[in-house]
């Protein structure tokens, strides 16, 4: 069968200076890794160049390793810069408040990354806000530094525009209590919940309503164009069985939605929705199908997962029916798949 190559998700090659960065703290010459992953200074210098989301785990798992540190990640976070995340980092050093620029690095999150599981979220309310990185369970040494980053990350860079050091009022991690738990503390000044619904932090509004110093409002302005633009670009969509494909990826996790569910999603009435599939020439049921298969491909080429991990993710009812749906779309179990793709490599 000839399938189209799914990506689990991509993110900047910006990511990898602030990985470069914790290595060189440490006295590690991080080149020989650099190269070991084709991450030379041409590659790393490509405007808009994008590095996969396993590849990047891969990357800072082999970091930590070098460096002997599970919390290497924390490191990263803090020493991020606002040009790592290119045209989305260099607009919130231009937004008027702590609160604008946080929106910016959230809503213009596609143009830096992206992660077929969702996408991150500022939540307001009357008292503070949070700001909640998606969640990308089940939690191993692979993906646990990416949380650590993103969040580390936050603090750093909305620090750096209120142009003084940022504590949040409140930190939750959703992956269970690690052994270097106490880097956290010391690091957001607070005692960490782990083990909780989410990936977030809350900022009170205090410090959402800090001032940037900084702050143009002809060119906080312009950026914002610049952004809209680039984000309109990259999110469009050509179909409605895309958007319906872009749907599914996070909601599966445990799951088997329906129709119903997606419609109410896109906002359509579910009849509407079956009607315009039908005129594309397809169905909810063959969408679905073909996102779990592409899905269940990429998860075994690209991850380490375990199968039944990779059937809960994909919203199987069992390991079991995992394994007969993957036999039947491709002719082999999963196991023989991923052998076949690790020689293949």
């Amino acid at each position: 069968m000839n399938h189209q190559r799914v990506r689990l998700g991509d993110l900047s090659v910006g990511f990898v200076h602030s990985l470069v960065s914790a290595l060189q703290e440490k006295q590690i010459d991080p080149q020989p890794l650099l190269d070991a992953y084709g991450l030379d200074h041409a590659r790393l210098s490509e405007p808009r160049a994008r590095l996969s989301i396993p590849r990047y785990m891969r990357l800072g798992h082999a970091a930590m390793q070098l460096a002997g540190d599970p919390g290497l990640g924390l490191e990263m976070g803090r020493l991020r810069k606002a040009g790592h995340l290119g045209l989305v980092g260099v607009t919130s050093t231009q937004a008027p408040t702590v609160r604008e620029a946080a929106r910016a690095l959230i809503r213009y999150e596609p143009l830096y990354a992206s992660n077929y599981r969702g996408a991150s979220g500022f939540h307001e309310d009357a008292s503070g806000a949070w700001l909640r990185f998606y969640s990308i369970s089940p939690y191993n040494s692979y993906n646990r530094f990416v949380v650590d980053t993103v969040l580390a990350s936050w603090v750093t860079q909305l620090g750096a525009v209120a142009g003084q050091p940022l504590t949040p009022v409140a930190v939750q991690i959703e992956f269970q209590r690690p052994d270097y738990a106490a880097r956290y503390e010391a690091f957001f000044a607070r005692p960490i919940e782990f083990g909780a619904e989410h990936n977030q932090l809350r900022l009170d509004q205090a410090a959402l309503a800090l001032r940037n110093p900084e702050h143009c409002p002809g060119t906080w302005r312009q950026l914002l164009e610049l952004c809209e633009a680039e984000l309109e670009i990259r999110t469009r969509t050509r179909s409605i069985r895309e958007r319906v494909a872009q749907l599914l990826g996070p909601m599966l996790k445990g799951q088997e939605p329906d129709l119903q569910q997606v419609a109410g999603r896109l906002q359509l009435p579910p009849w509407t929705l079956r009607r315009k599939l039908d005129e594309e020439g397809t169905s909810y049921r063959a969408i679905l199908n073909d996102t779990r298969r592409d899905l269940a491909m990429a998860y075994i080429r690209d991850t380490e997962s375990a199968f039944g991990e990779i059937a809960w993710l994909l919203g199987f009812s069992s390991a079991e029916a995992f394994q007969r749906a993957f036999k039947r779309w491709s002719g082999q179990t999963p196991g023989e798949y991923r052998r076949a793709q690790r020689r293949a490599d």
